[in-house]
């Protein structure tokens, strides 16, 4: 089925979106105001766009309430102050703890506390990352893009936090990734999936394709 989506409204393009692109990785953007009341949302619309340099983003939607569509969201407008902020994956043990942070809890409202996350400092950048976390990649604001009535966050990672047990070989930074147990967001309700359902598949030449097509 076709849908052409100049004549579509937003919600409904987002509903065809988000239930066909999955799973989608989830992670807290943890950030600071100036005066270091700390905030943490979860994000699906999240992932890696770039190696050199390590380049990370975030859709921000804007802040909604009531039915009403208002300014930015706490994430952005502490992101445009400070340019630092802390993206934390979320693992199954802290499930529950992801969903009680994407309540609409107000600016002075500690989201980190109500959903019973310690934080812990991070080394390279001033707000603080989430303790049990497996993985943390401290960032500095490399560009904030407008797109809509959305800002699309792209930051620099310049330090990872991975939990001790999840890595395999530190110098040749081998990581146990189905040890880190992560959760990715299906569609835009309540469903989640684990990512311990593993299809292996090497990757192959082009010569080889070519063989196996010519049957030689």
């Amino acid at each position: 089925m076709f849908f052409d989506f100049d004549g579509l409204a937003p919600r409904d393009r987002y509903k065809l979106v988000t239930a066909s692109v999955v799973p989608r990785p989830i992670a807290w953007l943890v950030t600071e105001d100036e005066a270091g009341v700390r905030n943490a949302a979860p994000f699906s619309f999240f992932n890696v766009f770039s190696s050199d340099p390590m380049i990370v983003g975030i859709g921000c939607s804007p802040r909604e309430a009531g039915g009403v569509v208002g300014g930015v969201k706490d994430t952005v407008a502490n992101i445009r102050a400070l340019g630092e902020f802390v993206l934390c994956l979320v693992d199954e043990d802290r499930l529950e703890a992801m969903n009680v942070t994407a309540a609409d809890w107000t600016p002075d409202e500690d989201e980190l506390r109500e959903a019973g996350l310690t934080a812990a400092p991070s080394v390279k950048v001033r707000p603080p990352r989430i303790a049990k976390s497996p993985v943390a990649l401290e960032c500095v604001l490399h560009q904030l893009v407008p797109a809509g009535s959305q800002v699309i966050v792209l930051g620099r990672v310049v330090a990872m936090h991975l939990r001790d047990d999840c890595v395999l070989d530190p110098a040749r930074c081998y990581v146990d990734t189905a040890r880190l147990r992560l959760v990715g967001r299906l569609g835009s309700g309540g469903g989640y999936v684990r990512l311990n359902d593993v299809v292996e598949l090497p990757r192959v030449d082009a010569a080889t394709v070519r063989r196996r097509r010519d049957g030689r």
